[in-house]
């Protein structure tokens, strides 16, 4: 098949869906398809062959004039099937690429396919309400397939069309975007006096951006708690960049960290390795002890976080979701406290720090579940897809 990807970010810009994108994507052309993304504008290098892909970096604004544009990009390279990647931030917010199936559908020889990393609407005007949910009820409504990546959107987006007719809908997990693959002559113990963590040290692990959904400013509490109930020598290592490129909200949160940090006085036990390599990153993750997820929301298989602890094997405290995760089992995956209690988190990882047998299980289940979500059947799945809607289409 020749695949169109349209994706709003795309490396060297940060962002999970961008990383996503070049995974399936390589994955996808490992099986002998070819593949086109088209992704935000760069200032040189517009189109780049990589990995068996071509990057098509050529829109600037992705708003309703990028219409014509895209069509354009999709008639010159005529794709079996297209497929777009939906997180609205990485859009900038804009609505239009909600409305892209519907109203530019008809002018396309190639049925669409819409990844739904997250069901989060677009800003549309002020006080637009129950609009912006419409839009996206109207991206998966237009589209002639409809991959979701947990559980959750599955029931509400099923539940969100209704009785009119539905496309085809797959639920397809995500992986990690970072393999374990630390660089050559990895050591975690020079890693750790390399970036002075104390040899004694608890060594709390939390990778991905600032964003408010993570919860993070409960892992502050908790980091508190450890030192001033717990006694405990415990020090926390952000991995990877800080806020990112799509998300303009994590900049305001991550101030609120920084100021938390300082009111707490924890500046001496927080570390950051800031935006690096993916060994680099991989390498971070496997010096740490314990990787804290204290999501707002409750853990999520949606989350490219819990995706790269899971892959690198680490003992993970995480929320408890609103609806049970049958892959996620309490004491044998993950342990889970509730969501926005920095005591109950701390609680959680005091016990996993004296507990050395519950640390070892948690380790070695997490690998176990990680492999059933490797980019190679991921690849498989989606392909499989677009198969049946292209036939469903002819």
């Amino acid at each position: 098949m020749r695949i169109a990807i349209i994706t709003g970010e795309y490396p060297p810009l940060e962002g999970g869906v961008g990383d996503f994108t070049r995974e399936l994507g390589q994955n996808l052309a490992k099986q002998g398809h070819e593949l086109h993304i088209l992704t935000t504008l760069a200032t040189e290098n517009q189109e780049k062959v990589a990995d068996g892909m071509t990057i098509h970096r050529e829109i600037k604004n992705w708003g309703w004039t990028a219409y014509s544009q895209i069509t354009a990009w999709l008639h010159k390279y005529d794709p079996d099937i297209i497929n777009i990647q939906y997180q609205i931030a990485a859009y900038q917010l804009q609505a239009s690429i909600t409305l892209y199936p519907r109203w530019q559908g008809r002018h396309l020889r190639a049925p669409i396919v819409t990844t739904f990393h997250d069901l989060l609407p677009p800003y549309l005007f002020p006080k637009a309400g129950t609009l912006r949910q419409w839009a996206v009820r109207q991206l998966a409504q237009y589209s002639a397939g409809v991959i979701v990546t947990n559980g959750k959107d599955y029931t509400a987006l099923s539940d969100f069309l209704g009785e009119d007719p539905q496309p085809l809908i797959r639920l397809i997990h995500i992986g990690s975007n970072i393999s374990p693959q630390p660089p050559e002559g990895y050591s975690r113990q020079h890693w750790r006096r390399a970036h002075q963590i104390p040899p004694d040290a608890l060594l709390l692990g939390f990778f991905g951006f600032l964003n408010q959904s993570k919860g993070i400013e409960y892992l502050l509490e908790a980091l508190q708690l450890l030192h001033t109930q717990y006694h405990l020598p415990a020090h926390l290592v952000f991995i990877g960049g800080r806020t990112g490129d799509s998300d303009i909200t994590n900049s305001t949160y991550a101030a609120q960290i920084d100021a938390l940090v300082a009111e707490y006085g924890l500046e001496a036990h927080i570390h950051r390795t800031g935006y690096t390599r993916p060994e680099e990153v991989s390498a971070a993750l496997l010096a740490t002890d314990i990787c804290p997820l204290p999501y707002r929301e409750g853990v999520n298989l949606r989350r490219g976080t819990l995706h790269a602890c899971l892959a690198h094997g680490r003992a993970i405290v995480t929320t408890q979701p609103p609806v049970k995760i049958e892959q996620l089992p309490a004491e044998k995956v993950v342990l889970l406290v509730p969501p926005a209690d920095g005591a109950a988190l701390a609680a959680a990882i005091q016990r996993l720090h004296q507990d050395s047998a519950l640390r070892a299980t948690l380790e070695k289940n997490a690998a176990v579940l990680a492999a059933e979500f490797s980019w190679k059947r991921i690849a498989a799945q989606t392909s499989e897809l677009f198969r049946n809607v292209i036939a469903e289409k002819d």
